[in-house]
């Protein structure tokens, strides 16, 4: 282990990966037919035996995450529980998904009837936006998962948080099933700690959405399967139409804030991409290890090009003056596809370099189609992992995937940082190896990254 790997664990055993309870359960499960999780099962952070070894030689304790699943005792009673589901942020393939899975697995395996659907995030726990909650069962979510968005509708922006928990006690919600992002997990977290402080017996809990697959102690979440999925026609249009075109480009733009993985997958999922640009990986644009000479090299060479760019990417190109932000807090990029794509015509242009730009921009597209295959099925197991911890009283906690396990993550470490692209990675470099744009771009992008 070297000294960047034992600074990396040395940070990871200070951590808290304890899972907060309302109180204790005493209740025999409904369930039936399964396999109770027996309390204090766990699933290691780290998967390297060297690294697992060298902690416990250390007299450390191995840090890892609370196994999901069902209990054999629970908390509150299925007859007299009501729970709220509330989703919030930009849309994402999959939460119709995870809204009717949540549904049947209360109603169907829990026996609790009583659940509300909160309409436009959490808006709509502010009694001044009157918006009235919609009565959720088995009947109404049966198709749901055939349509995009959400049934209940969403919203961005921050609200009050004392107000939010005075309508969850006064509305009488026993849980409140959050469905969003880093925005809505940090609301989520604030809500939960709210509730602590007042002594309330209500739960919260989080199940993680975010398309850019960018939230930190997750190795997945849902929605971003099917966006990368949902972006393999559009890639493989963008080429067609470079193809037929003599030094013809076409330039992809995919969302992708501050991480890259949407543009990285999609690029090795369609394997027609030429540059994948994304904001872990810096890039300028003239110069010895310019991209626009890169560019123009893969033009004079193959006479056609396919460019992925994340939204995020390339930054720091635009003026860097006082930045705004949308109304969950996060930093409004300046639009990356456009600007390549004037400063690319502006380049090709100047050097007399005969050229045609077609540009796509699907994200829209991407966000709202239906949850796609074993995205689905992720939400699924999501959902009915989110209604197993709520019903044994946790809570300020999110459902994750990790190692192959459904796990309890504590939303403190959920929203710790963003998860990110490691230049050095298998990925990156499968991402090299499959554009081989080092083979026209020698710069970090190449066989040093």
């Amino acid at each position: 282990m070297n000294a960047n790997e034992l600074a990396a664990w040395q940070e990871i055993v200070k951590l808290d990966f304890g899972i907060q309870q309302i109180g204790t359960p005493t209740l025999d499960s409904p369930l039936n037919h399964v396999d109770f999780v027996a309390d204090g099962m766990g699933v290691s952070y780290f998967a390297d035996t060297g690294a697992i070894e060298a902690i416990l030689a250390a007299g450390k304790s191995l840090p890892q995450f609370e196994m999901a699943g069902p209990r054999a005792r629970v908390l509150y009673d299925p007859a007299w529980t009501r729970a709220a589901v509330v989703t919030c942020g930009g849309l994402c393939p999959g939460l119709n998904d995870v809204i009717k899975s949540i549904v049947n697995t209360l109603y169907l395996s829990y026996g609790v009837t009583d659940i509300v659907g909160i309409r436009y995030g959490y808006r709509g726990l502010i009694p001044s936006y009157e918006h009235t909650p919609m009565q959720l069962d088995p009947d109404v979510v049966d198709t749901i998962h055939e349509n995009g968005g959400s049934i209940l509708g969403s919203s961005r922006g921050q609200q009050d948080t004392e107000e939010i928990v005075r309508t969850l006690h006064r509305q009488k919600i026993d849980v409140l099933f959050a469905i969003g992002g880093d925005g809505t997990m940090r609301g989520a977290r604030d809500i939960a700690e709210c509730i602590a402080d007042k002594k309330l017996p209500i739960g919260v809990i989080g199940v993680p959405k975010t398309i850019d697959n960018d939230l930190g102690f997750m190795e997945r979440t849902f929605g971003f399967e099917t966006a990368v999925y949902a972006a393999a026609p559009v890639i493989s249009s963008a080429h067609q139409e470079a193809k037929d075109a003599y030094n013809g480009i076409g330039l992809v733009r995919l969302m992708g804030r501050d991480s890259g993985f949407i543009a990285a997958y999609a690029s090795l999922a369609n394997s027609v991409v030429n540059f994948c640009l994304v904001p872990e990986v810096p890039v300028e644009l003239e110069g010895e290890k310019g991209f626009l000479p890169a560019l123009e090299k893969r033009l004079k060479e193959k006479q056609h090009a396919v460019i992925v760019v994340a939204e995020g990417a390339g930054q720091h190109l635009f003026e860097q003056g006082k930045r705004a932000k949308d109304a969950s807090g996060n930093v409004l990029h300046s639009d990356i596809g456009l600007f390549l794509k004037q400063a690319i015509g502006d380049y090709l242009k100047k050097r007399k370099v005969e050229h045609a730009i077609k540009y796509f921009d699907p994200s829209y597209l991407v966000r709202s189609v239906p949850a796609h295959g074993t995205d689905a099925v992720f939400c699924l197991h999501l959902a009915e992992n989110a209604v197993h911890a709520a019903m044994t009283g946790r809570t300020n906690m999110v459902v994750g995937h990790w190692h192959g396990h459904f796990v309890h993550v504590p939303i403190s470490l959920a929203t710790r940082e963003r998860r990110k692209i490691n230049p050095h990675s298998q990925l990156w470099q499968s991402v090299l190896g499959v554009t081989r744009q080092q083979d026209y771009w020698p710069d970090d992008n190449g066989d040093d990254a």
